[in-house]
């Protein structure tokens, strides 16, 4: 068991995603997914069953599952045992499968008119991996189609672990931060954190062009208790504010987490 599938197997991302938090990066992220889905509807002229969606780093199917359940054909690979057993128990629609998103070598090249990456980047520390797993997406999504790929921010890290949590000293002498104060390795051995020049150098070196990138929760894990203390027409109002916003690139950067949205050439 690797360290990665250790830490999933007692991490409840259900929860997480179920959380006030999590909501607004799930209802951020499907409202683009389905931004993409039906507009490769309208450029294809392919119905919902003909439209071929891959879930990478599926999870327990938090997006596959709803997708498939919509009419989409969805095809989900998830390197953890633990969560693609709670994702087959949850449904039959997905084909579900264990795989690395490094290597895909069971689909053929141009098969999904829709890749989602929303996992694996989170994980994976070197740009070769990354660029593996952003090449290995690209070489599987047919031309025109479309990438969504997932990052964790490095100064929502810095601004809340190194300062809010008061670990800035310590991360500094032991070189959990560089001195850009950028998160190096040692910040954390399960996550990778990124800056948008970072995505930039990925994307120019993958071949990718991006269309649009989102800021999929924004200040929401930043005030996590204030979240949680609102009414729920007040959490609504919350969402429709971070909606309208989330494209701002003046907001981008300090984001927890962000989606950049890339057409296959």
């Amino acid at each position: 068991m690797t360290e990665l599938e250790a830490y999933y197997n007692k991490f409840n991302e259900e929860k997480r995603l179920n959380s006030r938090h999590g909501q607004v990066e799930f209802i951020t992220s499907m409202k683009y997914i389905h931004e993409y889905l039906e507009n490769t509807a309208a450029r294809t002229g392919k119905a919902k069953n003909e439209i071929k969606l891959l879930d990478l780093g599926a999870g327990t199917g938090r997006y596959s599952i709803p997708l498939a359940e919509e009419g989409y054909d969805v095809t989900a690979v998830e390197l953890v045992k633990h969560n693609l057993g709670r994702l087959r128990q949850k449904s039959s629609l997905v084909k579900a499968y264990q795989g690395n998103a490094m290597k895909l070598s069971r689909f053929a090249d141009d098969t999904f008119d829709v890749t989602l990456l929303f996992g694996p980047l989170y994980h994976l520390h070197s740009k070769e991996e990354k660029l593996a797993a952003l090449s290995e997406a690209k070489r599987v999504t047919k031309p025109d189609g479309i990438l969504l790929a997932a990052y964790i921010m490095n100064e929502f890290s810095v601004i809340t672990y190194a300062f809010k949590e008061k670990h800035i000293t310590e991360a500094l002498k032991t070189g959990m931060l560089d001195n850009t104060y950028h998160c190096t390795k040692k910040a954390n051995a399960l996550y990778s954190m990124v800056r948008l020049e970072d995505m930039d150098d990925l994307n120019k070196e993958a071949g990718l062009t991006r269309l649009k990138v989102i800021a999929a929760d924004g200040a929401a894990n930043y005030i996590r208790p204030y979240l949680n203390a609102l009414t729920q027409e007040e959490f609504s109002h919350f969402i429709d504010y971070h909606l309208a916003t989330c494209e701002r690139m003046d907001l981008m950067g300090a984001s927890g987490h962000t989606v950049d949205i890339l057409q296959i050439p």
